[in-house]
């Protein structure tokens, strides 16, 4: 009986053994910031657990009913030091959670720039953070490298100690992004960006999935992430720009259907402005874009009048086009268009013509 109750008590242990506790040794300053945040609460937490569970196996003891030296007090129902020791404990437990968390959620915003590489190492800033673009897609990961022309499907790379910016999109069901070496997860949703500012501390071959269930291809939904030196991720950037295929809107078209265990693919090159349509959800060429269709609505919303204004404006946004927008609402003053404009817009946004007449 005593073998059973101790091999019980071991068999978890040796389970457990095979784990790498990833979430708790990680390879980039953020998630270790993460880690250690949840060991810390994890300790407060046990202040209260420890003696708990330790007071129960000890009442149980104490009291059980073969055991006639306990104290019988069959009369007793209130004690005022054990009602605040009951109540105080947990309370200043719950405050100190309340601030540690409150700080580090402040702290750690994935929208803000990175306040650090390492724990000794601070931002050098004239290094520009790595921009990355990142889709969901079903069920695979699409990833956007505008600064170098390239993209990827489930392989991406960093440069070691490098800020990485990455922009997600979903463009199906809600989804959330996480490599666990190098921080939390973060969720991809259809027609909106979520950011996640970042950096990987260590070389090597890491692991990145979908952490939210998105249907039968969910358990394939897995990349590869490199972190690589300089050297290392110029090669690999000189790779993929040796593939023959490039990311157009065509080539897009055809990924985006279903596919489960999609093979890595590279793409030498990326259309212009895919980014923004793929953001749009209007990557098809019947498709309207999410910001064309917003401005419609605004501009008279459903019935005829919304009707008319979804095809008039197709493809044309007034933060891309102010002049096309204006010509189009405002034929009668053509003859004062670029004053107009001019006057609407800063010095920094003028459109060609305008600072043309400006000089």
């Amino acid at each position: 009986m005593l073998l059973k109750r101790v091999g019980l008590f071991v068999l978890p242990l040796l389970l457990l053994s095979g784990c790498q506790l990833t979430v708790l040794n990680p390879s980039g300053d953020i998630a270790a910031q993460q880690g250690d945040l949840i060991i810390y609460a994890t300790i407060l937490m046990l202040i209260v657990i420890v003696p708990v569970m330790v007071l129960t196996v000890f009442f149980a003891l104490k009291y059980r009913a073969s055991n006639k030296e306990a104290e019988y007090e069959p009369d007793w129902d209130h004690s005022v030091t054990l009602e605040v020791i009951v109540w105080s404990v947990p309370l200043a437990i719950i405050i100190c959670l309340a601030g540690l968390t409150w700080v580090a959620t402040h702290r750690l915003e994935p929208y803000d720039d990175l306040k650090r590489i390492s724990v000794d190492q601070p931002i050098d800033p004239s290094v520009k953070p790595m921009e990355v673009q990142v889709v969901a897609l079903d069920w695979k990961w699409l990833f956007i490298y505008p600064e170098y022309g390239i993209a990827t499907v489930n392989e991406a790379a960093a440069i070691v100690d490098r800020p990485v910016e990455f922009k997600i999109t979903s463009a199906t069901v809600m989804n959330a992004f996480y490599i666990p070496e190098m921080a939390g997860m973060i969720y991809a949703m259809g027609g909106m960006e979520t950011e996640l500012n970042a950096v990987i501390n260590a070389p090597g071959e890491f692991e990145g999935f979908s952490a939210n269930y998105s249907g039968n291809g969910f358990s394939h939904m897995r990349f590869d992430f490199h972190a690589l030196d300089q050297a290392g991720f110029d090669a690999w950037v000189e790779k993929v720009r040796d593939a023959p295929l490039a990311l157009d809107q065509d080539a897009y078209v055809a990924l985006e259907p279903q596919s489960t265990a999609h093979p890595v693919t590279y793409y030498s090159s990326v259309e212009e402005g895919i980014w923004d349509k793929i953001l749009n959800m209007c990557a098809g060429d019947d498709d309207l874009c999410l910001n064309d269709m917003m401005m419609a609505d605004a501009l008279g919303g459903g019935g005829i009048e919304g009707l008319y204004n979804r095809e008039l404006f197709r493809g044309l946004c007034a933060a891309d086009d102010p002049q096309g927008l204006f010509d189009i609402l405002r034929p009668d003053l053509a003859d004062r268009r670029d004053e107009i404009i001019h006057a609407m817009l800063s010095d920094d946004t003028l459109l060609p013509s305008s600072k043309a007449q400006a000089n």
